[in-house]
């Protein structure tokens, strides 16, 4: 679980289930998360995020070889709960994931989809969020690169993920190790969600120039 020094904002989490899975992960202060890749090799094969004091705040467990294939990502929290499962539907024209609360089963409807849409040159990815309205978000920049920032409908910047700077040393480190910034009330699991469906579509798509566009609906 998040440190107790982080406190959520109450007053922005609206009464959906998508709020209530965000609970403990919306905070009123800037956050900043170092997310580590559990392995050098493979997309999908999991991540370890950490807070500024070093401990664990989200898991994703490792896929193996066949990471590129897998049909279900799994985010937890430290001591392992599930909090949401992402799962790619099958068949799709264009690749197409699912967030449900928890651990997925049968008959249980999902909170957000993820689908990736081709246009010339480039790819973009809606989310559309389906218990709320009235919210939009664009993702600008290169996860390839580990340079992403995400906007909000008044194109303020809620979200970044950019390459990580060794303090000591002042040497950006490799792409296996970025940093996962939060501005107050933009919520935590959420966008952790969507970095993990990144990762998936940058494995499954290197190469694009990536300009994503992120819709709640």
């Amino acid at each position: 679980m998040p440190a107790r020094s982080w406190k959520p904002r109450a007053k922005k989490i609206v009464k959906n289930e998508l709020a209530m899975v965000e609970l403990g992960y919306v905070y009123k202060e800037e956050i900043h998360l170092t997310v580590r890749k559990t392995s050098f090799f493979f997309s999908g094969d999991g991540f370890n995020a950490y807070d500024s004091k070093g401990e664990l705040v989200f898991r994703v467990d490792s896929y193996g070889r066949d990471a590129g294939e897998a049909a279900e990502l799994v985010l937890m929290d430290a001591a392992g709960g599930c909090i949401l499962t992402l799962r790619r539907k099958r068949p799709s024209l264009h690749q197409r994931w699912e967030g449900f609360a928890g651990e997925r089963m049968e008959g249980h409807d999902p909170l957000f989809s993820v689908r990736r849409s081709s246009l010339i040159g480039r790819s973009a990815i809606t989310v559309e969020v389906y218990s709320n309205t009235g919210e939009e978000y664009q993702i600008e920049g290169s996860f390839a690169c580990r340079s992403c920032t995400v906007f909000n409908a008044e194109k303020e910047a809620v979200a970044k993920i950019r390459r990580k700077v060794d303090a000591s040393t002042n040497v950006v480190l490799g792409k296996d190790v970025f940093l996962l910034s939060l501005k107050p009330g933009f919520g935590g699991a959420f966008v952790m969600a969507l970095v993990l469906v990144l990762d998936q579509i940058d494995g499954d798509y290197a190469g694009w120039d990536w300009n994503y566009s992120v819709h709640r609906q």
